[in-house]
């Protein structure tokens, strides 16, 4: 196979930085990108009303927002529920359906891509079970209301798929759709802010 003809399995990123899908590095993995790249992705395949598209950056503000409200949660738990998508920033956002029918290639990509991500940020490569599971509760809360609320989805059948939340309102969530710059600067700035808690503690332990 000649060189014109090599299948590319990297994606550069703005910051610079070349990330190899295959085998991605933690060295090659910028908050600034993940951010940029969040605040792009639609969520539900942009099928969400509005005037603009509810990306994977806000989702994931408001999954980590459930979480801390549902959970007594130190900073590295809330950093992993905040960064629950992050690989999303390379490999775009998924229905479920779909992820179903492409099966377990996807996931063995996610899987390197999540491992890379928390490694560089200096969480564990992968959550453990009790978190995976608290973060996954947060998760299918907002899948409730942003089914609701933006996906055209009745109660019923939002019920079904998601469950009924419980000890949380839709008053106590950023759901409205809000412009990519906008989901960017939000989720930099909750990111920045968990940091410091880590770096508090990290002082004073």
């Amino acid at each position: 196979m000649t060189a014109g003809n090599t299948a590319r399995a990297w994606q550069r990123m703005l910051s610079g930085r070349r990330l190899d899908l295959l085998d991605p590095s933690p060295l090659d993995v910028e908050i600034g990108d993940i951010a940029h790249g969040l605040a792009r992705v639609a969520r539900w395949n942009g099928q969400t009303s509005g005037d603009h598209a509810f990306s994977v950056a806000q989702h994931s503000l408001v999954v980590e927002a459930i979480f801390r409200h549902l959970n007594k949660a130190s900073p590295d738990e809330l950093l992993a529920a905040l960064l629950h998508d992050a690989p999303e920033y390379v490999i775009g956002d998924m229905i479920s359906p779909f992820k179903s029918v492409v099966g377990g290639d996807y996931k063995a990509v996610e899987k390197r891509l999540e491992a890379a991500i928390y490694r560089r940020f200096a969480l564990p490569p992968h959550c453990s079970p009790e978190l995976k599971e608290k973060i996954k509760r947060a998760d299918t809360v907002s899948a409730y209301f942003e089914a609701t609320l933006l996906a055209g989805f009745t109660p019923q059948e939002a019920r079904k798929f998601f469950g009924q939340p419980r000890s949380i309102t839709r008053e106590m969530l950023p759901i409205e759709p809000m412009p990519a710059i906008e989901a960017q600067r939000l989720f930099l700035a909750r990111f920045e802010a968990i940091e410091a808690e880590r770096a508090t503690i990290g002082t004073n332990a």
